[in-house]
């Protein structure tokens, strides 16, 4: 698949991560993942601008491109080996396989993470037998560290400046996919409100940006 560099994939949904079949398998003996709290979205209550974010000036340089194979994330235990993910037939983000809870994926045809751009990272909150690579991205506060391994064998690391939930029928296409500047990295799973007959309702997404790299 042709990579647009630093394109906007607006309309680009990942809707096929929400199907929530443990839930629906486990009925009442559930506990639901967890929701990012206003304090980590990108204005806090009272604020007059928006938090965490950085002058591009004071960001990293941007790396060139190199495919992704791992993503990490400490504070909330990711270690997770990336594949590539395409689009489907109806234009949305394709999604790892669901039996592999520990696997997550990132957009191809896009920017790798580190070059100039928005790079973009998805993975299943739960399957058919429990959570899943992201299931707790939604307890990631601002601050935290986000480390991708390139095949060139840097290690791009990320700092999130934003984590926030989204209801599907309001996701805001531009925001989450749209060119960047710097480099930036989204990461996504699902979230929000959960139906039965439907699944999650939204989704999660952590904003991140590169601020270091380091030899593998």
């Amino acid at each position: 698949m042709r990579r647009f560099a630093n394109a906007c994939i607006a309309g680009v949904t990942v809707v096929a991560l929400c199907s929530g079949a443990w839930l629906l398998r486990s009925g009442t003996a559930w506990h639901a993942p967890p929701q990012p709290s206003a304090a980590q979205a990108h204005s806090s209550p009272g604020a007059g601008k928006p938090a965490g974010r950085r002058p591009a000036t004071a960001t990293t340089p941007a790396l060139p491109p190199s495919p992704p194979d791992r993503v990490r994330i400490p504070s909330i235990r990711v270690d997770a080996p990336l594949m590539g993910l395409g689009l489907t037939p109806t234009g949305s983000l394709d999604v790892p396989p669901a039996e592999k809870e520990n696997l997550a994926g990132w957009y191809e045809a896009g920017t790798t993470p580190g070059e100039r751009g928005t790079a973009i990272v998805a993975g299943h909150v739960d399957n058919a037998d429990g959570p899943a690579v992201f299931y707790d991205l939604g307890a990631l506060k601002r601050g935290a560290t986000v480390e991708v391994d390139r095949r060139d064998g840097g290690i791009a690391v990320f700092t999130v400046y934003a984590v926030e939930v989204y209801d599907a029928r309001d996701f805001p296409d531009a925001k989450v996919y749209g060119a960047a500047r710097r480099p930036e990295l989204r990461v996504i799973t699902c979230g929000g409100g959960y139906s039965r007959s439907t699944g999650y309702q939204g989704n999660v997404v952590v904003f991140a940006h590169l601020t270091g790299s380091r030899a593998g």
